[in-house]
């Protein structure tokens, strides 16, 4: 430092800060070998707090206001220095400049894969990221822990410990909550607050506080994703037979276009409307049905049926359900029903396979003369 700023320090008779970062945490006001000079004008202002530390030892705090630096404004300063009768020549101090705003939009996110148990999908690994916002609730804390001598501590210099706290624990409590996977995202404002409320003690040990934790995502590897996607395709076409058949139909104007015409393409169009309720059942998980007499094949075991009530489609339904239906006569023989595999809505009695509904239903009393 010049003699220049030595002059300059002597004059300067007010200690303050005016914060132009925002991300600066705490700051050391510089002053030529760390002299005040008696009766100089702190200023403090609002979001911020000043704290002299004499020889390593944090002697007193300001909150925001403006004070005369006297003896009587100076406790423990003047006991440490022992001015019993006050002094009026410059005294060594230093003064840190702490802001206690809030730090907002700070990062965080797992940099490797979490590994957990999924009760429907079993081992899987998760990724997930948000944001959070901390705040300064203990200067001496913070200073006596973290800051020690450092002239500019900023948000840079602490959000990786502070990030591998939320991920440390994110871990522990997702692995612990048992929820499944896909619910995850209808749980993510119970799951940012209590993370906030698990890793505040120790944020808090820092002389810190975390004021909002949010959980903006929870992710699965990309093969996974793709994997569910396709699942939900699936779901979305549902009907896999009539699905094929369309997409034959589909095709029929672009195979009259072709050299050999409707007559070319007719034996490959007809071979895949025939497979295409095969294909659909096979991609269902059905078993094929058996033909059965007049060419209509037989209703596929243990099926549900669909039931015309009223006018209207009702189902489906198992064989259990359709036998407590007939019990209570809501369902008869004159019922229409249908189910995959079937030509066409057939009376309830007509089908084979429903005949042991019936056999202990007695048949519709005779009309009376």
């Amino acid at each position: 430092m010049g003699i220049w700023d030595k002059v300059r320090g002597e004059l300067i008779d007010i200690v303050q800060w005016i914060d132009d970062t925002n991300d600066t945490i705490v700051y050391r006001f510089e002053r030529y070998n760390n002299q005040i000079k008696f009766g100089a004008q702190l200023t403090v202002r609002e979001g911020q707090a000043a704290v002299f530390v004499n020889e390593g030892k944090i002697a007193d705090v300001f909150q925001p206001g403006m004070y005369a630096l006297e003896t009587k404004n100076l406790p423990v300063l003047s006991t440490l220095q022992g001015w019993k009768y006050g002094f009026n020549s410059p005294f060594m101090a230093e003064v840190y400049f702490c802001s206690m705003r809030q730090f907002t939009d700070l990062k965080w996110g797992t940099m490797n894969p979490i590994m957990m148990r999924d009760a429907e999908f079993g081992p899987v690994r998760l990724r997930a990221f948000g944001t959070y916002v901390i705040r300064v609730s203990d200067p001496q804390v913070l200073i006596r822990q973290i800051v020690g001598t450092d002239g500019r501590f900023t948000v840079e210099e602490i959000v990786n410990q502070l990030r591998n706290f939320i991920v440390s624990r994110f871990a522990e409590i997702a692995g612990q909550s048992k929820i499944p996977v896909l619910d995850m995202a209808a749980n993510y404002g119970e799951l940012s607050e209590f993370l906030t409320k698990r890793i505040g003690p120790e944020f808090q040990s820092y002389g810190l506080e975390l004021t909002k934790l949010l959980v903006e995502n929870i992710s699965l590897p990309p093969a996974v994703e793709e994997a569910l996607d396709k699942r939900t395709s699936m779901g979305v076409v549902g009907n896999l037979a009539a699905y094929t058949q369309f997409n034959i139909a589909n095709s029929i104007p672009d195979a009259a276009k072709n050299p050999g015409g409707l007559a070319a393409a007719g034996a490959g169009i007809g071979m895949g409307m025939a497979m295409a309720v095969p294909i659909g059942q096979a991609l269902s998980g059905q078993q094929p049905a058996a033909s059965g007499p007049a060419g209509t094949p037989p209703p596929i075991p243990g099926a549900a049926y669909y039931v015309a009530i009223e006018g209207k489609q009702s189902g489906p339904f198992d064989l259990q359900m359709l036998a407590s239906q007939a019990a209570a006569g809501r369902l008869t023989r004159q019922s229409l029903v249908w189910t995959q595999g079937m030509a066409q809505w057939t009376p309830a009695g007509d089908v084979q396979a429903l005949a042991d509904i019936f056999a202990s239903v007695p048949p519709p009393l005779p009309p009376t003369t």
